[in-house]
């Protein structure tokens, strides 16, 4: 029998934040993530009381780590008052300390924006937002429930400038109902108006308990579906994007550090209804944690929000830390398998050779080709 492995880790990786806000206007048909429409006003006090309660619970873990990233998402975090926010980040630097260009993000919904309330968010510390623009087309924003049209999509984003946010995402989907391939080129022409310097753009998916699963609206055929994604990557390429993730583009350095760090297997401290955090510890140890997920019961907990934790076990890291780190269009160094796993290259050794021969991943780094992206989930099977 091989003597048992040392997996503690040389260093930890870094720590991020994620907040997570539950409430939205209205629950979008596509939407599996935890958001509940507002029946009433937002107890934000009641809120903020529970958040910090929340990370109370888990300080012991993260013993002083700086936060090097911060993501608020939802629900709709934009709901929230700039006071909320103020609070909110004036409490959690009692506790934690932030690196002095720690990112820090809030999703915003084009349907609740007002100028004074962006220019209030970047007062209170936010500055990179994220807007969920999802189309321009006000038919295909109807077919997906948005409560925003094409113009107050324009609205948004001019707000966002003139709030002086230089640091923005659009979100968009493509693969929508009815959508033809002009659609979506003329979606991706409508961002690039705005020259954002970061962009997501992902196919529309049928999640499990979500109206649309239960009842699927007409989506474009395959060989729509590969068209719209070809041309479209090509436009972006020409406008001096970079698509360093499966579905993440970007101008030079202007990389979302907050998502770098999940692809990368790092840390991240999660507060807030149904939030799910990661955390390594100094013995080797990887555990992941989900909070109370209903708004009300989160609250409303005394002590701990934790609903669960789980230990990630060491058979499992590698296929965790490869899901995630071949996202990555440039792939990963190999040492930061063992820096993040505690395990060594040898765990996988075998399979990422055979992997390299059939032309499905690169030499000497932990990255596809484009054969091997074009078929990440069959090449990820392989470490199953």
């Amino acid at each position: 029998m091989p003597p048992p492995e040392d997996t503690a880790v040389s260093a930890l990786p870094p720590l991020s934040l994620y907040v997570h806000v539950p409430w939205c206007v209205k629950k979008c048909p596509y939407c599996d993530f935890n958001s509940h429409a507002l029946t009433g006003d937002i107890p934000e006090n009641g809120y903020l009381d529970a958040i910090m309660e929340d990370l109370a619970g888990d300080l012991a873990f993260i013993q002083g780590r700086p936060i090097e990233t911060v993501f608020i998402g939802g629900g709709t975090p934009s709901l929230m008052s700039p006071d909320f926010y103020n609070t909110l980040f004036d409490r959690l630097r009692t506790h934690l300390s932030f690196t002095d260009d720690a990112e820090i993000t809030l999703e915003a919904n084009p349907g609740t924006v007002e100028q004074t309330r962006f220019i209030g968010f970047r007062g209170a510390g936010i500055n990179r937002l994220s807007l969920g623009i999802q189309s321009f087309n006000p038919m295909q924003l109807k077919a997906l429930g948005r409560i925003h049209d094409d113009k107050a999509a324009h609205r948004a984003i001019e707000a966002t400038r003139k709030a002086g946010f230089d640091n923005f995402n659009l979100d968009l989907m493509h693969g929508l109902p009815g959508q033809t391939p002009a659609d979506a080129l003329d979606d991706l022409r409508a961002a690039m108006s705005w020259q954002p310097p970061h962009l997501s753009w992902y196919q529309l998916t049928l999640e499990p308990n979500t109206e649309f699963y239960s009842r699927p609206p007409q989506l474009p055929n395959d060989d729509y579906l590969w068209e719209i994604y070809c041309q479209g990557a090509d436009y972006l390429h020409q406008q001096g994007f970079t698509d360093y993730e499966v579905s993440a583009w970007s101008r030079p350095g202007m990389a979302s550090r907050h998502n770098l760090n999940y692809w990368m297997f790092g840390d991240y401290l999660a507060l807030g209804a149904g939030a799910h955090g990661k955390i390594t510890f100094h013995n080797g140890d990887i555990r992941r944690f989900w909070k109370t997920r209903q708004p009300d019961a989160y609250m409303n907990r005394i002590g701990s929000r934790t609903a669960g934790s789980q230990m990630v076990e060491l058979e499992e890291r590698p296929l965790e830390f490869l899901m995630n780190a071949l996202r990555l269009t440039s792939g990963v160094p190999e040492n930061l398998f063992t820096e993040r796993t505690g395990l060594p290259l040898s765990r996988v050794a075998v399979k990422l050779e055979e992997l390299r021969k059939e032309n499905m991943l690169e030499p000497g780094r932990i990255q596809t080709t484009e054969l091997g992206q074009r078929y990440l989930n069959s090449l990820l099977e392989r470490f199953l």
